[in-house]
Parts: structure tokens; C-alpha cells; sequence
């Protein structure tokens, strides 16, 4: 039978989902590790593993003789809208603490071009992370074409996404042993997308950019658009938040953690006529009728779908 309910119109009850995973629990099993107890290389084990996926730096640089050096980095980001800066460190060596061509590069000429890694150019890219020595030119080596920048001296690589051409704002030591960390601010004077990973608009088409991460160990993910999802921001909203639930919801034994926060994403709760009027709907009679779990399974279909209102009236019906 078809709902004439304004926040329902299907043709037959949607079907209950099968049983869900409960919402995590707090629990004490867990193991706990003094980081004074470890070596800098398993501490930076457990850093790169569980702070991930991160972003990859192809950062192209010179040396004071004019030499160009590429090298990746994942412990990088974007770090302000205005000025708009970038950020990525490069380690000292875990082997005896020495620096790094880029490093020792951006403190003698502070310019970088910050190029994005996409899936097309990842082998490419990770040939380049080999310790060459310093008078060889890894564009070369990993055969990526360098094209002359606008405003600074290093080149970029033509065959990224998206390319930054920066001016170095600060080099910050953060540690002086092997694995020491030496973060480098960067301020963007100039990007280049490439047209084809531009929508009509001219914005970036974030499902044609087939962007990676890095993960630990030799781990890389890959951002196709059916790993995507969305999720709505609470940007110019204020959500009611969990607390602002009834308690039967929120100590539900059905709904996720997930569930109860996109709940908590409304603005405010459903009013008496909404439920009373889904309540009194010959379409969805029948499915609050059943049991308490019955109706949490059948709101929880409901948000799967992304109609969040409809499911919190009919918790609340």
C-alpha cells in the first residue's frame, strides 16, 4: 500500500534489515605501551599505522647548485585556509640521524612544489621515496616530466593532479635523533589542476581524481567513487546531538554509534502532529506495531537510505 505520509512514500514496508553490529562499548582490553620503552622505529610503526590514510607529498626541490630533487612524504597536510599553507615533514634518518635531500634543499633555496599523487602515478611516485644519491635527478629516474613553474625555481610534475608551487614560510627542527621529525610550512602562490580532473564549474571533480593514501607498512588505499560516502556537515546547523535523544534511543540495542550521530545531526525533534500523524498512517501502522527491536530495525533501514526525519519519527512514534 502507498504512504501518503510526507516523509514516506513507498510502495510496501521496507524491508527489516538483517541484525546489526552492536555500537562499540567501552571495554579495558586493550594494551598500553610506555613510548620511552620502544625504539624510534616501532613507535613510528604504531604512528604510521593507526594515523592513516594520510596524503602524499611529491615535493620537488633544488639545491643551491640549481640540482632537483622528488621525493614523497605522507606526514603532510593542509594546515590554513588564509594564508593558505601546506605542511609535510621530512624525517631525519633512522639509520644515523642525517638529513634529507629536501630538507637540506628548502634550507638553502626555500621554494617547493607540492605535487598530489593519484592513482596513475603511485609506482611512480614510490620509486622515488629509493635513497638515491644526491646529484640524481629522480624525475629522470622515475620518468615523470618536469614542467617550469610559474613563480618558483623547482620544477613540477606534469603528470599530477594538482600541483602547488609554495614559498617556504618556516623549517621547524622537532627532533634531533634518527626518526626526528622537521616541519616545513609552505605557502601556496600558485595551483594547477589539470582540466580533466575539473568539474563544469571549475571546482575539482573529487571522484575523477583517483586520489591514494598511505597506510603502514607498504600499504596504499585508493580513493575510488564507490569507497566514497557522505555524510551530512553540521556546518551552518546545530544538531540536537545524541544527549538530545530520548533514552530508549539512545540505549538502543540496535542502533550503531554511527546511527545515534546522524540522529543527533537534526536540528530538533520530530513535533507531536509529525508523530501522531505516522503513527495513524495505514503504511506504517502495522510495522510500529511490532516489537521495540522490530521498530529500531525498521528506523535504522530508514537512515541507510538517508531519510534521517523519517526515522527518528518513527522511533518516537
Amino acid at each position: 500500500e502507498r504512504s501518503e505520509h510526507p516523509y514516506c512514500n513507498v510502495r510496501q514496508p521496507i524491508a527489516y534489515l538483517p541484525h546489526q553490529p552492536q555500537k562499540a562499548r567501552l571495554t579495558t582490553n586493550q594494551m598500553t605501551i610506555d613510548t620511552a620503552t620502544l625504539t624510534p622505529r616501532e613507535t613510528y610503526a604504531y604512528l604510521s599505522g593507526a594515523v592513516a590514510p594520510r596524503p602524499i607529498c611529491f615535493a620537488s626541490t633544488i639545491d643551491a647548485n640549481g640540482k632537483v630533487n622528488l621525493s614523497p612524504f605522507s606526514f603532510f597536510n593542509v594546515v590554513s585556509g588564509a594564508p593558505p599553507l601546506l605542511a609535510f615533514s621530512p624525517l631525519l634518518s633512522g639509520r644515523d640521524g642525517s638529513a634529507k635531500d629536501t630538507l637540506n634543499n628548502v634550507r638553502a633555496v626555500p621554494e617547493v612544489t607540492i605535487n598530489i599523487v593519484n592513482h596513475a602515478i603511485v609506482e611512480q611516485m614510490s620509486l622515488t621515496s629509493t635513497a638515491y644519491p644526491t646529484d640524481v635527478n629522480e624525475f629522470e629516474k622515475a620518468a615523470l616530466t618536469q614542467v617550469q613553474s610559474d613563480v618558483v625555481t623547482p620544477p613540477r610534475v606534469g603528470e599530477s593532479p594538482v600541483s602547488f608551487e609554495c614559498v617556504v614560510d618556516q623549517v621547524l627542527p622537532l627532533g634531533k635523533g634518527p626518526m626526528g621529525g622537521n616541519l616545513i610550512i609552505a605557502r601556496v602562490v600558485r595551483i594547477h589542476v589539470r582540466d580533466e580532473y575539473l568539474a563544469a564549474d571549475g571546482t575539482l571533480d573529487i571522484r575523477t581524481l583517483d586520489l591514494v593514501g598511505r597506510m603502514g607498512g607498504a600499504d596504499y588505499i585508493r580513493a575510488v567513487p564507490e569507497s566514497l560516502f557522505e555524510i551530512p556537515k553540521p556546518i551552518r546547523t546545530l544538531g540536537i546531538g545524541v544527549d538530545g535523544l530520548p533514552v530508549h534511543i539512545r540505549n538502543s540495542t540496535i542502533l550503531t554509534g554511527n546511527n545515534l550521530g546522524r540522529l543527533g545531526n537534526l536540528e530538533q525533534l520530530p513535533t507531536p502532529e509529525e508523530i501522531s500523524n505516522l503513527a495513524s498512517n495505514a503504511g506504517v501502522k502495522e510495522a510500529l506495531s511490532g516489537s521495540l527491536e522490530q521498530v529500531h530495525r525498521l528506523a535504522q533501514a530508514y537512515l541507510k537510505r538517508g531519510e534521517t526525519k523519517l526515522a527518528l519519527t518513527i522511533l518516537m512514534a
